[in-house]
Protein backbone atom coordinates (compact mmCIF):
# COMPACT_ATOMS: atom_id res chain seq x y z
CA UNK A 1 0.00 0.00 0.00
CA UNK A 2 1.44 3.35 -1.06
CA UNK A 3 1.83 5.72 1.91
CA UNK A 4 -0.13 8.96 1.70
CA UNK A 5 1.86 12.00 0.69
CA UNK A 6 2.10 14.52 3.49
CA UNK A 7 0.99 18.02 2.63
CA UNK A 8 2.56 21.03 4.27
CA UNK A 9 1.32 24.58 4.66
CA UNK A 10 3.47 27.40 3.27
CA UNK A 11 4.68 28.28 6.76
CA UNK A 12 5.61 24.66 7.38
CA UNK A 13 7.58 24.57 4.12
CA UNK A 14 9.54 27.66 5.08
CA UNK A 15 10.33 26.02 8.41
CA UNK A 16 11.64 22.95 6.58
CA UNK A 17 13.93 25.16 4.49
CA UNK A 18 15.21 27.11 7.52
CA UNK A 19 15.73 23.89 9.48
CA UNK A 20 17.76 22.53 6.55
CA UNK A 21 20.00 25.60 6.31
CA UNK A 22 20.67 25.43 10.05
CA UNK A 23 21.58 21.74 9.58
CA UNK A 24 24.28 22.43 6.96
CA UNK A 25 27.06 21.96 9.56
CA UNK A 26 25.61 18.55 10.44
CA UNK A 27 25.40 17.64 6.74
CA UNK A 28 29.09 18.43 6.26
CA UNK A 29 30.10 16.54 9.41
CA UNK A 30 28.09 13.45 8.43
CA UNK A 31 29.31 13.19 4.84
CA UNK A 32 32.96 13.91 5.68
CA UNK A 33 33.05 11.30 8.44
CA UNK A 34 31.08 8.64 6.56
CA UNK A 35 33.01 8.85 3.29
CA UNK A 36 36.32 9.07 5.15
CA UNK A 37 35.56 5.74 6.81
CA UNK A 38 34.49 3.93 3.59
CA UNK A 39 36.46 1.21 1.90
CA UNK A 40 37.53 2.29 -1.58
CA UNK A 41 39.56 -0.10 -3.77
CA UNK A 42 43.25 0.73 -4.02
CA UNK A 43 43.08 0.82 -7.85
CA UNK A 44 40.85 3.90 -7.61
CA UNK A 45 44.01 5.85 -6.80
CA UNK A 46 45.48 4.90 -10.17
CA UNK A 47 43.68 7.52 -12.25
CA UNK A 48 44.74 10.49 -14.34
CA UNK A 49 41.44 12.38 -14.68
CA UNK A 50 38.12 12.87 -12.88
CA UNK A 51 34.67 13.48 -14.36
CA UNK A 52 31.65 14.18 -12.18
CA UNK A 53 28.33 13.46 -13.90
CA UNK A 54 25.27 15.16 -12.47
CA UNK A 55 22.42 17.52 -13.22
CA UNK A 56 21.00 20.57 -11.43
CA UNK A 57 21.48 20.37 -7.67
CA UNK A 58 23.39 17.11 -8.02
CA UNK A 59 26.07 18.73 -10.20
CA UNK A 60 26.68 21.61 -7.79
CA UNK A 61 29.00 19.52 -5.60
CA UNK A 62 31.30 19.13 -8.59
CA UNK A 63 31.24 22.86 -9.32
CA UNK A 64 31.94 23.65 -5.66
CA UNK A 65 34.86 21.19 -5.44
CA UNK A 66 36.33 22.19 -8.80
CA UNK A 67 36.66 25.89 -7.96
CA UNK A 68 37.59 25.32 -4.31
CA UNK A 69 40.33 22.79 -5.09
CA UNK A 70 41.60 24.46 -8.26
CA UNK A 71 45.06 25.00 -6.73
CA UNK A 72 45.14 21.62 -4.93
CA UNK A 73 43.94 19.02 -7.41
CA UNK A 74 46.64 16.78 -8.86
CA UNK A 75 44.64 15.65 -11.91
CA UNK A 76 42.24 17.34 -14.36
CA UNK A 77 38.64 17.53 -13.11
CA UNK A 78 35.58 18.13 -15.27
CA UNK A 79 31.87 18.46 -14.46
CA UNK A 80 29.64 16.89 -17.10
CA UNK A 81 25.95 17.87 -17.29
CA UNK A 82 24.86 15.79 -20.24
CA UNK A 83 23.66 12.36 -21.33
CA UNK A 84 27.16 11.43 -22.51
CA UNK A 85 30.61 11.48 -21.00
CA UNK A 86 33.74 13.06 -22.54
CA UNK A 87 35.52 11.08 -25.22
CA UNK A 88 38.73 10.76 -23.19
CA UNK A 89 37.09 8.76 -20.37
CA UNK A 90 38.80 5.38 -20.03
CA UNK A 91 40.06 2.89 -17.45
CA UNK A 92 42.22 5.55 -15.81
CA UNK A 93 39.32 7.97 -15.30
CA UNK A 94 37.39 8.29 -12.05
CA UNK A 95 33.74 8.92 -12.91
CA UNK A 96 31.68 10.23 -10.00
CA UNK A 97 27.99 9.56 -10.63
CA UNK A 98 26.14 12.16 -8.58
CA UNK A 99 22.35 12.00 -8.24
CA UNK A 100 20.60 12.91 -5.00
CA UNK A 101 17.46 10.94 -5.90
CA UNK A 102 19.33 8.25 -7.79
CA UNK A 103 16.88 8.50 -10.68
CA UNK A 104 18.38 11.25 -12.84
CA UNK A 105 18.11 10.04 -16.44
CA UNK A 106 21.21 11.80 -17.75
CA UNK A 107 23.37 10.55 -14.86
CA UNK A 108 22.19 6.94 -15.23
CA UNK A 109 23.02 7.07 -18.96
CA UNK A 110 26.48 8.51 -18.24
CA UNK A 111 27.14 5.88 -15.57
CA UNK A 112 26.28 3.02 -17.92
CA UNK A 113 28.56 4.48 -20.59
CA UNK A 114 31.36 4.89 -18.04
CA UNK A 115 31.05 1.21 -17.09
CA UNK A 116 31.23 0.20 -20.75
CA UNK A 117 34.48 2.14 -21.06
CA UNK A 118 35.98 0.48 -17.99
CA UNK A 119 36.13 3.68 -15.95
CA UNK A 120 36.36 3.59 -12.17
CA UNK A 121 32.89 4.63 -11.02
CA UNK A 122 31.97 6.04 -7.61
CA UNK A 123 28.34 6.85 -6.77
CA UNK A 124 26.92 9.61 -4.58
CA UNK A 125 23.19 9.23 -3.93
CA UNK A 126 20.44 8.58 -1.42
CA UNK A 127 19.52 5.38 -3.30
CA UNK A 128 17.19 4.84 -6.26
CA UNK A 129 18.29 3.33 -9.55
CA UNK A 130 21.85 4.68 -9.21
CA UNK A 131 22.22 3.03 -5.80
CA UNK A 132 20.93 -0.26 -7.20
CA UNK A 133 23.27 0.01 -10.19
CA UNK A 134 26.29 0.51 -7.94
CA UNK A 135 25.31 -2.39 -5.66
CA UNK A 136 24.70 -4.75 -8.60
CA UNK A 137 28.10 -3.91 -10.11
CA UNK A 138 29.90 -3.94 -6.74
CA UNK A 139 30.93 -0.30 -7.15
CA UNK A 140 31.97 1.89 -4.21
CA UNK A 141 29.04 4.19 -3.53
CA UNK A 142 28.14 6.71 -0.85
CA UNK A 143 24.45 5.96 -0.28
CA UNK A 144 23.61 8.37 2.49
CA UNK A 145 20.68 8.96 4.81
CA UNK A 146 19.69 12.63 4.29
CA UNK A 147 18.48 12.98 7.87
CA UNK A 148 19.75 16.56 8.04
CA UNK A 149 17.86 17.69 4.94
CA UNK A 150 14.22 17.97 6.05
CA UNK A 151 13.45 19.96 2.87
CA UNK A 152 14.31 16.81 0.85
CA UNK A 153 15.55 19.05 -2.00
CA UNK A 154 18.85 18.28 -3.81
CA UNK A 155 19.70 21.98 -3.97
CA UNK A 156 19.51 22.11 -0.16
CA UNK A 157 21.90 19.19 0.30
CA UNK A 158 25.12 20.87 -0.79
CA UNK A 159 27.02 20.37 2.45
CA UNK A 160 26.26 16.64 2.13
CA UNK A 161 27.15 16.41 -1.53
CA UNK A 162 30.26 18.61 -1.53
CA UNK A 163 31.54 17.15 1.73
CA UNK A 164 31.46 13.69 0.19
CA UNK A 165 33.58 14.84 -2.77
CA UNK A 166 36.13 16.57 -0.53
CA UNK A 167 36.46 13.42 1.58
CA UNK A 168 36.75 11.19 -1.49
CA UNK A 169 39.48 13.34 -3.08
CA UNK A 170 41.36 13.42 0.21
CA UNK A 171 41.18 9.62 0.61
CA UNK A 172 42.38 8.99 -2.94
CA UNK A 173 45.26 11.45 -2.60
CA UNK A 174 43.88 13.68 -5.36
CA UNK A 175 43.94 16.72 -3.08
CA UNK A 176 44.99 17.27 0.51
CA UNK A 177 42.22 18.48 2.79
CA UNK A 178 43.02 18.63 6.49
CA UNK A 179 40.58 17.42 9.14
CA UNK A 180 41.17 20.75 10.87
CA UNK A 181 39.89 22.64 7.81
CA UNK A 182 36.59 20.76 7.94
CA UNK A 183 36.28 21.25 11.70
CA UNK A 184 36.94 24.98 11.33
CA UNK A 185 34.33 25.20 8.57
CA UNK A 186 31.73 23.51 10.76
CA UNK A 187 32.56 25.85 13.64
CA UNK A 188 32.41 28.98 11.47
CA UNK A 189 29.06 27.90 9.98
CA UNK A 190 27.60 27.51 13.46
CA UNK A 191 28.93 30.93 14.46
CA UNK A 192 27.45 32.60 11.38
CA UNK A 193 24.07 30.96 11.97
CA UNK A 194 23.69 32.91 15.21
CA UNK A 195 23.84 36.13 13.15
CA UNK A 196 21.79 35.28 10.06
CA UNK A 197 19.19 32.67 11.04
CA UNK A 198 15.58 33.22 9.98
CA UNK A 199 14.48 35.06 13.14
CA UNK A 200 17.23 37.71 13.15
CA UNK A 201 16.00 41.21 12.24
CA UNK A 202 17.12 42.99 9.06
CA UNK A 203 18.96 45.51 11.25
CA UNK A 204 21.18 42.68 12.51
CA UNK A 205 21.12 40.24 9.58
CA UNK A 206 22.91 41.29 6.41
CA UNK A 207 21.26 38.35 4.61
CA UNK A 208 17.78 39.67 5.42
CA UNK A 209 18.78 43.26 4.66
CA UNK A 210 20.18 42.28 1.25
CA UNK A 211 17.05 40.25 0.46
CA UNK A 212 14.93 43.38 0.93
CA UNK A 213 17.15 45.27 -1.50
CA UNK A 214 16.90 42.45 -4.06
CA UNK A 215 13.11 42.27 -4.03
CA UNK A 216 11.78 42.91 -7.54
CA UNK A 217 15.31 42.86 -9.00
CA UNK A 218 17.33 40.50 -11.19
CA UNK A 219 20.34 39.47 -9.08
CA UNK A 220 23.64 39.46 -10.95
CA UNK A 221 26.09 37.46 -8.88
CA UNK A 222 29.79 38.14 -9.35
CA UNK A 223 32.48 35.96 -7.79
CA UNK A 224 35.88 34.44 -8.49
CA UNK A 225 38.26 31.60 -7.83
CA UNK A 226 37.29 29.44 -4.82
CA UNK A 227 33.83 31.06 -4.44
CA UNK A 228 32.67 30.52 -8.02
CA UNK A 229 31.22 27.04 -7.51
CA UNK A 230 29.29 27.91 -4.35
CA UNK A 231 27.95 31.02 -6.12
CA UNK A 232 26.47 28.68 -8.72
CA UNK A 233 24.72 26.81 -5.89
CA UNK A 234 23.18 30.07 -4.64
CA UNK A 235 22.11 30.95 -8.18
CA UNK A 236 20.26 27.63 -8.31
CA UNK A 237 18.42 28.54 -5.12
CA UNK A 238 17.39 31.92 -6.58
CA UNK A 239 15.93 30.02 -9.54
CA UNK A 240 14.21 27.13 -7.79
CA UNK A 241 13.37 28.52 -4.33
CA UNK A 242 12.67 32.18 -5.11
CA UNK A 243 11.48 31.54 -8.71
CA UNK A 244 13.77 34.43 -9.66
CA UNK A 245 15.84 34.96 -12.79
CA UNK A 246 19.47 35.22 -11.72
CA UNK A 247 22.80 35.60 -13.51
CA UNK A 248 26.33 34.61 -12.52
CA UNK A 249 29.58 36.03 -13.88
CA UNK A 250 33.18 35.73 -12.76
CA UNK A 251 36.03 38.18 -12.50
CA UNK A 252 38.34 38.52 -14.42
CA UNK A 253 36.33 37.08 -17.34
CA UNK A 254 33.48 39.59 -17.15
CA UNK A 255 35.96 42.49 -17.40
CA UNK A 256 36.52 41.51 -21.02
CA UNK A 257 32.91 41.81 -22.19
CA UNK A 258 30.08 42.33 -19.68
CA UNK A 259 30.90 45.94 -18.80
CA UNK A 260 30.03 47.00 -22.37
CA UNK A 261 26.67 45.25 -22.12
CA UNK A 262 25.16 47.32 -19.33
CA UNK A 263 23.79 50.28 -21.29
CA UNK A 264 20.85 48.65 -23.06
CA UNK A 265 18.07 48.04 -22.53
CA UNK A 266 17.78 51.12 -20.35
CA UNK A 267 15.53 49.16 -17.98
CA UNK A 268 18.75 47.52 -16.79
CA UNK A 269 18.98 50.39 -14.31
CA UNK A 270 15.63 49.45 -12.81
CA UNK A 271 15.90 45.67 -12.97
CA UNK A 272 19.51 44.66 -12.32
CA UNK A 273 21.17 44.56 -8.92
CA UNK A 274 24.75 43.29 -8.77
CA UNK A 275 25.91 41.23 -5.79
CA UNK A 276 29.71 41.08 -5.57
CA UNK A 277 31.08 38.18 -3.53
CA UNK A 278 34.51 39.54 -2.69
CA UNK A 279 37.22 37.84 -0.67
CA UNK A 280 40.50 38.78 0.93
CA UNK A 281 41.74 35.35 -0.15
CA UNK A 282 41.42 36.07 -3.86
CA UNK A 283 44.70 36.55 -5.72
CA UNK A 284 45.99 40.13 -5.68
CA UNK A 285 45.28 40.69 -9.38
CA UNK A 286 41.66 39.64 -8.92
CA UNK A 287 41.16 41.62 -5.69
CA UNK A 288 42.17 44.85 -7.44
CA UNK A 289 39.41 44.37 -9.99
CA UNK A 290 36.45 44.24 -7.59
CA UNK A 291 36.19 47.91 -6.55
CA UNK A 292 36.94 49.05 -10.10
CA UNK A 293 34.30 46.73 -11.60
CA UNK A 294 31.78 47.98 -9.03
CA UNK A 295 32.63 51.53 -10.06
CA UNK A 296 31.90 50.74 -13.72
CA UNK A 297 28.56 49.18 -12.75
CA UNK A 298 27.67 52.25 -10.71
CA UNK A 299 28.67 54.63 -13.51
CA UNK A 300 26.18 52.78 -15.71
CA UNK A 301 23.43 53.71 -13.26
CA UNK A 302 23.10 50.21 -11.78
CA UNK A 303 23.10 49.59 -8.04
CA UNK A 304 25.22 46.93 -6.36
CA UNK A 305 25.79 45.13 -3.06
CA UNK A 306 29.11 43.80 -1.76
CA UNK A 307 29.58 40.80 0.52
CA UNK A 308 32.93 39.63 1.90
CA UNK A 309 33.19 36.42 3.95
CA UNK A 310 34.67 37.03 7.37
CA UNK A 311 36.44 33.69 7.81
CA UNK A 312 40.13 33.33 6.98
CA UNK A 313 40.46 30.13 4.94
CA UNK A 314 38.98 29.08 1.62
CA UNK A 315 36.95 26.06 2.70
CA UNK A 316 35.34 28.01 5.56
CA UNK A 317 34.54 30.87 3.18
CA UNK A 318 32.77 28.51 0.78
CA UNK A 319 30.49 27.20 3.52
CA UNK A 320 29.98 30.70 4.93
CA UNK A 321 28.67 31.81 1.53
CA UNK A 322 26.42 28.73 1.46
CA UNK A 323 24.84 29.78 4.79
CA UNK A 324 24.63 33.49 3.93
CA UNK A 325 23.32 32.97 0.39
CA UNK A 326 20.79 30.35 1.45
CA UNK A 327 19.24 32.63 4.06
CA UNK A 328 19.30 35.57 1.65
CA UNK A 329 17.26 33.50 -0.82
CA UNK A 330 15.07 32.22 2.02
CA UNK A 331 14.06 35.77 3.02
CA UNK A 332 13.52 36.84 -0.59
CA UNK A 333 11.32 33.81 -1.24
CA UNK A 334 9.31 34.50 1.90
CA UNK A 335 8.79 38.13 0.88
CA UNK A 336 7.21 36.88 -2.36
CA UNK A 337 5.00 34.43 -0.41
CA UNK A 338 5.80 31.66 -2.87
CA UNK A 339 6.44 27.98 -2.31
CA UNK A 340 10.18 27.42 -1.71
CA UNK A 341 10.02 23.66 -2.30
CA UNK A 342 7.72 22.98 -5.25
CA UNK A 343 9.21 23.35 -8.74
CA UNK A 344 6.08 23.24 -10.94
CA UNK A 345 7.69 24.03 -14.28
CA UNK A 346 10.49 21.49 -13.87
CA UNK A 347 7.86 18.92 -12.89
CA UNK A 348 5.66 19.92 -15.84
CA UNK A 349 8.61 19.57 -18.22
CA UNK A 350 9.53 16.12 -16.89
CA UNK A 351 5.92 14.92 -17.07
CA UNK A 352 5.46 16.07 -20.68
CA UNK A 353 8.85 14.68 -21.67
CA UNK A 354 7.91 11.30 -20.20
CA UNK A 355 4.65 11.34 -22.19
CA UNK A 356 6.53 11.97 -25.43
CA UNK A 357 9.12 9.30 -24.61
CA UNK A 358 6.40 6.69 -24.01
CA UNK A 359 4.68 7.28 -27.37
Amino acid sequence: MTPKKKYYSLDEKFKLVADTIRAYPLQLKQSWEEVSSMYIPEEYKNIDSVVLCGMGGSALNGRIAKSLLFDRLRVPFEVSTDFKIPNYVNAKTLVIASSYSGSTEETINSTLEALQRGAKVFGVTTGGKLGDLCIENKLPCYIFDPKHNPSKQPRMSQAYMSGSILALFNMLGLATILEEEIENSIMSMNELLTDVHENVSSERSLAKSYSEKLRGKIPVLVSSEHLLGISHAIKNQFNENAKTFCLLFDIPELNHHLMEGLKYPQKNRELLKFVFLNSELYSEKVKRRYPLTAEVVEKNGIDYLMYSPRTSNKISQVYEVLIFGSFLVYHLTKSYSIDPLEIPWVDYFKEKLAEKSNK
